[in-house]
C-alpha cells in the first residue's frame, strides 16, 4: 500500500509526542518541552495540509520510518528533549522541506 506525505507526518507527530512525554520527566523543562513540541507539530502539520495527499516515495517513507525508530529507542528524558528539535528537522529534510 502506498503511503502519503500525510501518513508520514501523522506518524512523525505521534513520535514527537512520545519524545515530549519522555522529556516532561525533567520538571524544570516542562514549559520548554510543551512549547517546542507545539511549534514543531504545527510545522509538520503545515506540510500535511499543503502536501498531504502526495504519494511518498519508498525512499522517503523509509527515511522517516528510520527516524521514528531511532527516537522510539530514546529512554533518557534529557536526550528526548535534545531530539525534540532535531527529529522534526530530520523528518522535514527527508520530506524535501526546509525546516
Amino acid at each position: 500500500m502506498s503511503r502519503t506525505i500525510r501518513d508520514l507526518v501523522e506518524a512523525a507527530v505521534d513520535a514527537l509526542a512520545g519524545l515530549a512525554v519522555r522529556g516532561e520527566d525533567v520538571d524544570d523543562e516542562w514549559s520548554y518541552v510543551a512549547d517546542i513540541e507545539a511549534a514543531w507539530r504545527a510545522r509538520l502539520e503545515e506540510v500535511a495540509t499543503t502536501r498531504g495527499d502526495e504519494p511518498a516515495s519508498g525512499t522517503v517513507a523509509h527515511a522517516v520510518d528510520l527516524a521514528i525508530d531511532e527516537v522510539a529507542r530514546i529512554a533518557d528524558p534529557h536526550r528526548a528533549i535534545d531530539w525534540l528539535s532535531t527529529f522534526p528537522q530530520v523528518v522535514l529534510v527527508a520530506l524535501g522541506e526546509v525546516p
